[in-house]
């Protein structure tokens, strides 16, 4: 995520909102954000109702077994149609933003 904050400028001339979601509590994602300077929305979604409606729940991978959201990226337009999306089973794995900049050219500005 620390690269997708460096290239904000690109997704922001875009039309492309950056935005972070996971299961960690809203006082925790604070923290993150605040720990690692990120100015792009960091939301919480613990009971995971968004993360499983878009199929990226990964259960019991966490710390003691708790659910987590599986590493993602989605371009969605602005009438809420996915344009592309990024998946992975390795934690490690993410797309790098070059990749999703490069996607967003596919079908013009995504956001706003």
């Amino acid at each position: 995520m620390r690269s997708f904050q460096q290239r904000l400028p690109n997704f922001n001339a875009r039309g492309i909102r950056v935005i972070g979601i996971s299961v960690d509590r809203p006082e925790i994602n604070k923290r993150q954000s605040q720990k690692l300077g990120y100015t792009f929305p960091l939301l919480s979604d613990p009971q995971a109702g968004l993360i499983r409606r878009y199929g990226v729940l990964h259960s019991g991978a966490g710390p003691k077994g708790a659910d987590i959201a599986r590493p993602a990226e989605f371009l969605i337009d602005s009438s809420g149609v996915v344009r592309w999306v990024n998946l992975t089973e390795n934690i490690a794995v993410r797309a790098r933003p070059e990749q999703v900049l490069d996607a967003s050219n596919q079908f013009g500005p995504v956001g706003r």
